[in-house]
C-alpha cells in the first residue's frame, strides 16, 4: 500500500533546489531534487540512495534516516512515517481489532451535548454517541467516513469544507498504511476509493500525510443549518489506532444552538427527520471487529 521508495521519491520531486543552495538554470528539467543531490546532501553514496528509491536497499539506518528527513524537509509528521516505512521490514505491525470496552461505551453516553466518536485506522466508525447519529442522519455501524466522503457525499453536502476533508482522510489513511502495510482491510478500502474516486486517486498520488488532532470543522446540516464545530481527537489507551472525536461547540455560537436543536428534534421520534435519509438510533451504537 505504502512503501519508503515511493515515498522518497515524491518528497524529493518537492524541494526547491535554490532552497538548499543549489543552482538553478533554465537548462534543469528535473522537478525537485536529483538523486545524486539528494545523496549528497544527505551524506549518502548515489548507489546506496538509488537503491533505497529503487525499493533494492530496505531498513536504511536511523542516522540516514535522520539525514534524509533534513534534506527533504520534513515536517514532524512526515518524519515519523518515514521512520515507520524504513521499520516495516524489522517489525510487522499487527492490525488492531477486537470489541469496543464497555467503558468506553458508558463513556460515549455521558457527552450529551456533542457528537462523539470512536473511530479506527480505517475511520470505521466503531461506535458514536445519540448526538453523533443525529448529526450523520444515518445509523452509525457500517459508517466508514473516507468512503462517506468520497463515494457517498459531493461538495454541496454534510462537510461544508469538503476539499478539505478529502485532503485530511488521504492523509489520515497514508500515514495508517505506514503503519499497518499488511492490514488486507485497509489495502481493500483503498482500492475501492481509487476505483470510485477521481479525486482520491489524485490525492493518493501526492503521497501526502497528515495527522489531524485537533481543528474546525464544518457541517452543512439539512436540518439545523451550518454547524462550525471544534474537534479533538484523543488517541485510546491500549487501543492502538483507535481514536474518541469529539465535536464541541464553542459556548453561546450559533452551532452550540444548532446543536441543542437538533438534539431537540432527535427527541421526537423522527418526524423532524428529512424522508431521504435513514431513521438514525437513539442509544450508543457499537459496531463489533474481528
Amino acid at each position: 500500500m505504502d512503501d519508503l521508495a515511493g515515498f522518497l521519491r515524491t518528497r524529493r520531486s518537492r524541494v526547491d533546489p535554490a532552497a538548499v543552495g543549489i543552482p538553478v538554470d533554465s537548462r534543469r528539467r528535473v522537478e525537485g531534487l536529483r538523486r545524486e543531490e539528494v545523496a549528497h546532501l544527505s551524506g549518502v553514496s548515489v548507489d546506496y540512495y538509488v537503491r533505497l528509491e529503487q525499493g533494492r536497499a530496505t531498513q536504511p539506518s536511523e542516522q540516514v534516516i535522520d539525514a534524509l528527513a533534513r534534506v527533504l524537509g520534513l515536517d514532524e509528521t512526515e518524519r515519523g512515517h518515514l521512520y515507520r516505512l524504513g521499520r516495516q521490514c524489522r517489525r510487522p505491525v499487527k492490525a488492531p481489532g477486537g470489541r469496543i470496552r464497555p467503558e468506553l461505551l458508558r463513556l460515549l453516553d455521558l457527552v450529551v451535548g456533542a457528537p462523539a466518536l470512536i473511530v479506527d485506522h480505517r475511520l470505521d466508525v466503531l461506535a458514536g454517541n445519540r448526538l453523533a447519529g443525529l448529526l450523520y442522519g444515518r445509523p452509525l455501524p457500517g459508517l466508514n467516513t473516507a468512503r462517506h466522503i468520497f463515494l457517498g457525499e459531493t461538495e454541496d453536502g454534510l462537510y461544508a469544507e469538503w476539499e478539505k476533508c478529502t485532503l485530511d482522510v488521504v492523509g489520515h489513511l497514508r500515514l495508517s498504511a505506514g503503519k499497518y502495510p499488511d492490514d488486507p482491510r485497509l489495502a481493500s478500502l483503498i482500492g475501492e476509493l481509487a476505483m470510485g474516486s477521481e479525486r482520491f486517486r489524485r490525492l493518493w498520488a501526492r503521497a501526502d500525510v497528515r495527522a489531524r488532532t485537533h481543528g474546525r470543522k464544518v457541517y452543512r446540516h439539512p436540518l439545523v443549518g451550518a454547524l462550525e464545530l471544534h474537534q479533538e481527537n484523543f488517541a485510546l489507551p491500549d487501543e492502538s489506532g483507535r481514536e474518541l472525536v469529539v465535536l464541541s461547540a464553542a459556548p453561546g455560537s450559533p452551532a452550540e444552538d444548532g446543536l441543542r436543536l437538533l438534539a431537540g428534534l432527535g427527541a421526537d421520534g423522527g418526524a423532524a427527520r428529512p424522508a431521504a435519509r435513514p431513521a438514525v438510533q437513539s442509544t450508543v451504537q457499537a459496531r463489533v471487529r474481528d
